[in-house]
């Protein structure tokens, strides 16, 4: 009887071989050779997966992004004491990567948007990602808003836009050099604070109106 093969299994397999290599060198000289390699299966095991390198790195993509997302769910399912600004907070800590733990991680999310820039597939995988945070961060805002109780309500969409470019311009700094991971997590936690703590103009200080 002809031995089974557990296809989903070695998909996540070879996703995981695409992910130390992006860690180890990036992703534009990875082969199919190199992940088979890695994985220690062989090229015709990896070619019956994938038919190309390209769909092979957006099923890598996603599977990283998965697991990202599966961590800010996590950290999303709140206490009746937990606040909308804690939940966004915790969000918005889990998309940046700035913990130790999570440092190889980051680098491979580097190297797929790195990919992304010349792989229109990569590329609509990371839009569908980043499209959906923006969604959960504008729900979060909102809630701070109104729970808030300003004069001047925030624009959710808007700041969360700026949240996420925030986030993920953080995780490259830290990776770079350019700020400490706690640096980078004392400018997250003054931006956050400054959504529910920004001063309302008051009537004195506002332009006067045209005419």
């Amino acid at each position: 009887m002809p031995r089974q093969v557990d296809h989903v299994g070695r998909r996540r397999l070879i996703a995981e071989a695409v992910c130390h290599l992006a860690d180890e060198r990036g992703l534009e000289g990875v082969t199919l050779r190199d992940v088979a390699a890695r994985a220690q299966v062989s090229m015709g095991a990896v070619q019956r997966c994938f038919r190309t390198k390209e769909e092979m790195l957006v099923f890598a993509l996603g599977h990283v992004s998965e697991r990202i997302s599966e961590r800010v769910q996590a950290r999303l399912v709140r206490s009746p004491a937990q606040s909308a600004g804690t939940a966004l907070g915790h969000a918005a800590t889990e998309i940046s990567l700035l913990r130790e733990e999570h440092r190889a991680e980051a680098r491979v999310w580097l190297a797929f948007v790195a990919q992304a820039a010349v792989s229109k597939a990569l590329a609509e995988t990371l839009k569908a990602n980043y499209a959906a945070l923006q969604e959960t961060f504008t729900r979060l805002i909102s809630e701070v808003g109104e729970g808030a109780g300003r004069a001047v309500p925030l624009e959710p969409a808007r700041e969360a836009r700026a949240l996420l470019a925030l986030a993920d311009g953080l995780t490259t700094h830290v990776l770079i050099g350019h700020l400490t991971p706690q640096e980078a997590h004392d400018v997250l936690h003054e931006h956050l604070t400054g959504l529910w703590e920004r001063p309302v103009p008051s009537p004195s200080t506002e332009s006067p109106p045209p005419g």
